[in-house]
């Protein structure tokens, strides 16, 4: 089966729905018989969706870097836990060792891991599957900017196609799945 990256938010302020969303995410993966990769975090949506994953008997890979380990938020818990020197370096190794992305809501260090992945297909440097999972509407206003880019011609179509995007975790992994080759 396929390792399957997820990113979203580390936030310890989060309201519960999304923690719930994430460990649903975990415990989908699992039942669908994939590794799941993480930011390697044991707080907010990342230790729920790593918890959600092992209690539903599935595999975990959390990769993260040494100045996160320094404090106190690695998941040693996971299976594998892979520390990097930088947070580069754990984008990097995110990308290696996954056959899929799949994006949750969350801030910055979110937006960040996926358009990472995306910029990166979009240069053909790989041909992984990317979904994000627009639950309520989460995304809605970045994805209707990021429409417009096409429109001004910063962004071609094909680019902006490479990025699944659905509203339930089930037909993330449905997407997900059918892209896999």
């Amino acid at each position: 089966m396929a390792a399957i990256c997820v990113f979203c938010a580390s936030s310890r302020t989060l309201d519960q729905r999304f923690l719930d969303l994430a460990a649903e995410t975990g415990a989908e993966i699992a039942r669908r018989g994939h590794t799941l990769v993480s930011g390697g975090g044991c707080v907010g949506m990342m230790g729920a969706v790593a918890d959600g994953a092992r209690a539903a008997g599935g595999r975990t890979l959390g990769i993260i870097p040494q100045t996160l380990v320094d404090l106190e938020v690695a998941d040693l818990a996971s299976d594998e836990l892979l520390v990097t020197e930088s947070m580069a370096d754990r984008k990097t190794l995110m990308l290696d060792k996954s056959d899929a992305f799949l994006t949750l809501p969350g801030g910055l260090g979110t937006l960040d891991e996926l358009f990472e992945v995306w910029t990166t297909a979009t240069l053909a440097l790989h041909a992984k599957p990317m979904v994000l999972v627009d639950t309520d509407g989460f995304y809605r206003p970045l994805l209707d900017w990021l429409g417009g880019l096409t429109d001004q011609t910063f962004l071609k179509p094909a680019g902006l196609a490479l990025l699944t995007v659905v509203d339930t975790v089930p037909a993330a992994l449905d997407a997900l799945e059918s892209q896999l080759v």
